[in-house]
């Protein structure tokens, strides 16, 4: 049988509301007292019961993050953050993948877990401002990604503008100018890509580099495989680059893969940078340099953006929250000194 609260009174020598208090971070506990209950909560090795205790307050004590696709490290990366942080509130997370699709993210958006969960974080890809507008169910959603949308929730998402202009101006310190940009998409011009392809002009606008848009690759997808083809058809139709930013880290790694493979050398011939700072970036045969935007803070902020509109306090008008990220460079742009012979 497991220890109760009363076991806890008991050896703190205290009553079990006084234990209560202490286990529910009430302030009005005096730290002798607060110190004298966790001393007893910790030689009987008691864990409350969450379940109940999100019971009382009417809730299941479970949010939901979806995110648009699991093969995608970053997402994996992210929900991971998202589960930690969660943990912090004694929230569990359910993970839904909406495989990117519209009529999926409307499911998940319009609560058709309402029944289970408390709360949604939720990475868009094909929702529209409308879809948000419209939306009748009651718990907190927290949106992710950095499309922008003028809908009343918090929205958590890095400055990608920002982001590219500081991609794209440290290869132009480093020489480059026929910088290619591998990604871009079609339509929808609020999304990351167009965000990322904005901040790829304004950089090289601003370092009075004529923007070349033949050197801007629309890519089926954000896969290894895109990027592949992209850099591909790139140099198929003979435009070399002397450098490369992709739309993510995926893309690069693919661009990468074509460049070795017609024995062009990075960085020496063509310098890559990516986005996202994915773990596998660091592990090829020629590390990436990447944008690695604050992941634990990204998580951090959505969880508790929804803990706050869940904790039935007073909580400001939705806020547009952007976490931090940095240039991270390694030697797709930088190349590994050479040593001198004999060391």
């Amino acid at each position: 049988m497991g220890v109760s609260l009363k076991d806890v009174a008991q050896r703190a020598g205290v009553s079990i509301k006084t234990v209560s208090n202490v286990v529910n971070n009430y302030q009005h506990v005096t730290p002798k007292m607060r110190a004298k209950v966790q001393q007893a909560i910790d030689e009987l090795g008691y864990r409350p019961n969450l379940t109940a205790r999100h019971l009382r307050k009417g809730r299941t004590g479970i949010i939901a993050l979806a995110v648009p696709e699991f093969g995608n490290p970053y997402f994996a990366e992210l929900a991971g953050a998202v589960v930690d942080a969660a943990a912090r509130h004694d929230y569990t997370v359910l993970v839904d993948h909406t495989a990117g699709l519209r009529e999926k993210e409307l499911l998940v958006s319009q609560g058709f877990r309402s029944h289970v969960i408390d709360g949604l974080i939720l990475s868009p890809i094909h929702l529209e401002p409308e879809d948000l507008m419209a939306r009748t169910e009651t718990a907190p959603l927290v949106l992710l990604g950095e499309r922008e949308y003028e809908a009343p929730y918090d929205h958590i998402a890095i400055d990608n503008v920002a982001a590219a202009r500081d991609a794209v101006r440290h290869l132009i310190d480093h020489g480059h100018r026929r910088i290619a940009f591998l990604g871009s998409r079609t339509g929808r011009e609020r999304q990351p890509a167009h965000l990322r392809l904005r901040g790829w002009r304004e950089e090289l606008d601003a370092a009075g580099v004529e923007p070349d848009e033949s050197l801007v690759v629309v890519t089926d997808g954000y896969r290894r495989e895109d990027g592949a083809t992209a850099m591909a058809a790139l140099l198929d139709r003979g435009e070399q680059p002397d450098a490369v930013f992709a739309y993510n880290d995926l893309i690069a790694i693919g661009a990468m893969r074509t460049l070795s493979a017609r024995g062009l050398r990075i960085p020496e011939d063509v310098a890559v940078v990516g986005f996202d700072n994915i773990e596998e970036g660091l592990y090829g045969a020629t590390t990436l340099t990447t944008i690695a935007p604050d992941k634990e803070a990204i998580a951090r902020l959505a969880v508790d953006s929804l803990v706050e509109r869940l904790s039935g306090n007073p909580v400001p008008e939705p806020r547009r929250r952007r976490p931090g990220y940095t240039l991270v460079v390694r030697e797709s742009t930088v190349p590994r000194p050479i040593a001198a012979e004999g060391h």
